[in-house]
């Protein structure tokens, strides 16, 4: 992927308050007068993750994702709610209002302070507001065993899940590939992330299922979505390779990947999370509603 794209580098520049964003003049540009007849079979709950809109306001995006006739956005912190609510938008993931770090996570001691902090703020805040999601990172390994960082995550993660109980919050732990993107991150394997499910036993964890990471380190994404879909609480796509267009450039299928996904009962949204590779805003936008189309089944 182009590391100057990477959700990473955008959460650093989003923190420092200098993220350059160029509004687009209209949206009949992408979606001609046909085109905005579409209508959603409602059969999948879509969404967008913000970061990889990054080149359009928020506010621009909310006008996108009515035009294309779903209503979630992921990926976006308290700061960010009012925005879109303004327009009937809900936030299928929320970050906390605290610091984010994806290297950085629950799998260290020396992190649990400001962790518990920080969910224990943001918890009531994601329930008040009416969203159900709260994303959390394992963090990196940097010479910890996969088992001690196990028990780590326990140890921490146990101390707010009373909390995210009574708040009707799901807390969702994402799931990386280590050998492309986020080099040496813990939760590399969907494996290690369902023994963490099952060691905690909240109905209040779950694992965000990023697609393409996990075809990148494991494969068998089918197979694991039906073996493993109980611990699933939360989906993600991308192209693989690159993490671009999900379409018939790259190896994942993702007509066959959403059946499957419906066919265990799920009901909650899957994120279009690629980095369009087209120069033009319009395009980039265009290939969102490709991607829309592909996963509406």
């Amino acid at each position: 992927m182009d590391n100057q794209s990477s959700r990473r580098k955008w959460l650093k520049h989003a923190a420092a308050g200098s993220l350059a964003v160029t509004a687009i003049p209209t949206l009949s540009s992408f979606i001609s007068p046909s085109e905005n007849e579409y209508a959603l079979k409602g059969n999948i709950n879509h969404s967008v993750c913000s970061w990889t809109c990054n080149f359009i306001p928020l506010e621009e995006l909310c006008g996108v994702v009515k035009k294309l006739k779903f209503s979630a956005i992921d990926l976006l912190a308290p700061k960010d709610w009012p925005v879109i609510q303004q327009h009937g938008i809900t936030c299928s993931m929320c970050y906390t209002a605290g610091k984010i770090s994806l290297t950085e996570g629950w799998n260290d001691k020396k992190n649990h302070e400001w962790l518990i902090k920080d969910f224990t703020e943001a918890i009531p805040l994601v329930s008040k507001a009416g969203y159900k999601n709260l994303i959390c990172f394992s963090g990196n390994r940097n010479g910890m065993d996969d088992e001690t960082g196990m028990k780590n995550c326990v140890e921490g993660l146990k101390k707010i899940m009373a909390l995210a109980e009574q708040n009707n919050v799901i807390i969702q732990m994402e799931l990386f590939n280590s050998k492309v993107d986020h080099k040496d991150y813990m939760a590399d394997k969907s494996a290690w992330g369902v023994e963490l499910c099952k060691r905690l036993g909240s109905p209040n964890f779950k694992l965000l299922y990023d697609i393409y990471h996990m075809q990148i380190n494991e494969g068998d994404v089918i197979r694991t979505i039906r073996d493993n879909h109980f611990y699933f609480g939360h989906y993600h796509t991308a192209g693989v390779p690159g993490r671009h267009e999900i379409d018939e450039t790259q190896e994942l299928f993702y007509p066959a990947i959403m059946k499957a996904i419906l066919n265990t009962g799920y009901q909650g949204y899957v994120a279009q999370e690629f980095i369009p590779s087209a120069k033009e805003n319009k395009d980039k936008l265009s290939a969102l509603k490709k991607a829309i189309k592909i996963c509406d089944v």
